[in-house]
């Protein structure tokens, strides 16, 4: 008799009608107009969108990222209630150091692909043998395979005790945390759960939830003051989404659970915004194919509603900010446009080790993999 605790083995199968469904609604869209010369001034043009969306009908193929997906291993476990979703990549070398890769919104375990191969055999990819990882990739749940949700509560302080579980439950008792965007609470989270266990947390794309003082911004460097410009551009500007998903997300839901172009272009006007600023267009800085795949784990799920409502979930429960600093070291991978400023994030972590990097962006494992890589192979050196 199986036990709710069981892993069991996951294969991803979207069945045909599913796909037809998707390229029917596409052939079907019903295209708003816009302003002419505005460009992405307002949000994501017309005449993108349209072409995104008929590469995404005619010329993407899910069956081929499917089979990707699928060379991974995969499974599901319930943790708390709640399916969760997650690749357990074992590394060949026996001595590697588990690591969990936690991702954020609008991202998925798709962000991780590209750098699955370097971090489990780095000797395979012109690396050192002894910077190996055994790595697991959860799903949040809410989000992508762990999803939809079954209930409310599901902030980020309950999303990091079920990781916790997770670790425990593949036998875990010593490893290491990395991640971006919802991950950099959810990996920082795990450290001061468990500061026995983790070793170490590695995050990009962390903004500490302390405002710098006005009296010290004049100490700041050049590109923090740069940084601080651009979060309050954030908060004007590029913020709405969030304010929604904190306070709305059931509405957003039905526009987005119905049209495969209304989440295509929830989830794309983040990769114009957040991606490396060098790049021109969302496909300029991470992989066209990639980014779709990322965009189909959440139509596919049908978890535009339960990814938007772990922002209610959090905000309503006060879980952004920390509730105590970590003692756990803790490094931090600074790309373009993240809004890091060290003297606050050492408020809330033991800064160990930071980097800054001139190009690569919010999605740093997908648009720039060497350089994440390489900040989390260094960064664990010491910590093995």
């Amino acid at each position: 008799m199986e036990n709710n605790s069981d892993i069991r083995p996951f294969t991803i199968d979207i069945p045909q009608p599913e796909l037809d469904d998707l390229r029917e609604r596409l052939a079907r869209t019903r295209w708003a107009a816009d302003l002419p010369d505005v460009g992405w001034s307002r949000g994501v043009p017309v005449s993108y969108l349209k072409g995104l969306a008929d590469y995404w009908r005619d010329r993407y193929d899910w069956r081929v990222h499917e089979r990707e997906l699928n060379t991974y291993p995969q499974f599901t476990t319930e943790i708390d209630g709640q399916n969760v979703h997650f690749l357990h990549v074992r590394s060949p070398e026996p001595d590697a150091l588990p690591l969990i890769l936690i991702h954020g919104w609008p991202g998925s375990i798709v962000e991780f692909l590209n750098v699955i191969g370097p971090l489990t055999d780095p000797r395979s990819h012109g690396g050192n043998p002894r910077d190996a990882f055994h790595l697991v990739i959860p799903s949040i749940p809410g989000s992508g395979f762990s999803g939809p949700t079954r209930e409310a509560g599901w902030d980020t302080n309950r999303v990091t005790r079920a990781f916790a579980e997770l670790m425990n439950r593949l036998g875990y008792d010593r490893y290491g945390a990395q991640g971006g965007d919802t991950g950099a609470v959810i990996a920082p989270g795990l450290g001061r759960l468990n500061p026995d266990k983790v070793v170490g947390v590695h995050v990009n794309g962390v903004s500490a939830f302390t405002e710098v003082d006005a009296a010290e911004v004049g100490d700041l460097t050049e590109a923090e003051q740069a940084r601080l410009e651009h979060l309050a551009h954030f908060k004007v500007e590029q913020s709405g989404y969030a304010m929604i998903q904190i306070s709305r997300p059931q509405t957003l839901a039905h526009a987005l659970h119905d049209s495969p172009v209304g989440q295509l272009a929830w989830i794309v006007e983040k990769f114009k915004e957040w991606t490396d600023p060098a790049a021109e267009l969302p496909e300029d800085a991470v992989d066209r194919d990639l980014l779709l795949t990322n965009v189909m784990l959440y139509w596919l799920t049908g978890t535009a509603g339960s990814s938007a409502n772990s922002y209610y979930e959090t905000a309503h429960a006060g879980a952004w900010g920390a509730s105590a600093r970590s003692r756990v070291p803790t490094g931090v991978a600074v790309f373009p446009l993240d809004m890091s400023i060290r003297r606050t994030v050492e408020l809330e972590h033991t800064v160990v080790h930071w980097s800054e990097f001139d190009r690569g962006g919010h999605f740093a494992a997908m648009e720039a993999p060497d350089l994440l890589v390489g900040d989390v192979r260094e960064f664990f050196t010491t910590l093995r």
